[in-house]
């Protein structure tokens, strides 16, 4: 890929790295080409991959968000067809049935940090701050910001981040829940990678039908999702797993 580097670092751990540090790994619509790709294939079941750590290139900045410069030259067609294919992009993501962990090493602003939500959890360096700054460009998120950080933060927390474009350090994100770990930028990603071995080390299918669970299941009433729960425990009970 042009944008995205994928080092395989065990038998079933994938490393994926955002790659553009000369402009704070923002993404272009070249990045939304490599990783929607990257998280199609991963669909397959792509070399056995059985848990995937997102990381950015450098030590400061995880993701800027969208490239300014890039849309700032297109016509209102082309900023609607980049779009269209950052949203397919997105929803590959959330619809992985594979894990992804967010080892945030730096700065995640705006579709940078929706990345970071649209992965099922996350540890962050401690130098690292985070916004949704939409609102001060006059649009606002537009790849699950409104929604996927009410639901990880609460509403009125979501509203003040989304409402006023402030950021947030890497402590408060970890106290409102935003993360499950917070290191020294040095320590980060070996923190994601232990978690990954560690899933990864699960039976694969048992992995599978528990994010699936999760994910749906907190969308219906409990009674719902505890019938759903128990359709995902019987597809397993007679597997090889």
């Amino acid at each position: 890929y042009a944008t995205v580097l994928t080092e395989k670092i065990s038998d079933h751990v994938l490393k994926v790295t955002l790659n553009r540090p000369d402009v704070a790994n923002s993404l272009n619509t070249q990045m939304g080409h490599d990783l929607y790709d990257l998280w199609s294939r991963l669909t397959e079941d792509a070399m056995g991959i059985r848990c995937v750590v997102l990381t950015g290139s450098g030590d400061r900045i995880f993701c800027a968000g969208a490239d300014l410069k890039e849309r700032n030259g297109m016509g209102k067609a082309q900023w609607v067809k980049q779009h269209e294919l950052f949203e397919r992009m997105y929803w590959a993501l959330t619809d992985l049935p594979t894990p992804v962990i967010a080892a945030v090493n730096g700065h995640a602003y705006a579709g940078g940090f929706e990345t970071v939500l649209s992965c099922d959890f996350a540890y962050t360096s401690d130098q690292a701050r985070f916004a949704l700054t939409e609102v001060t460009l006059g649009i606002m998120p537009g790849a699950g910001g409104t929604q996927n950080l009410p639901r990880a933060i609460g509403e009125r927390r979501a509203k003040e981040m989304l409402l006023t474009g402030r950021p947030i350090s890497a402590q408060k994100a970890y106290e409102w829940g935003l993360f499950n770990g917070i290191t020294s930028p040095s320590e980060v990603l070996a923190m994601a990678i232990e978690s990954a071995e560690a899933i990864a080390s699960n039976a694969p299918l048992s992995v599978k039908q528990i994010k699936k669970s999760v994910r749906y299941g907190s969308q219906m009433e409990l009674r719902t999702a505890f019938r759903f729960e128990v359709e995902a425990y019987n597809h397993l009970i007679e597997t090889e797993d």
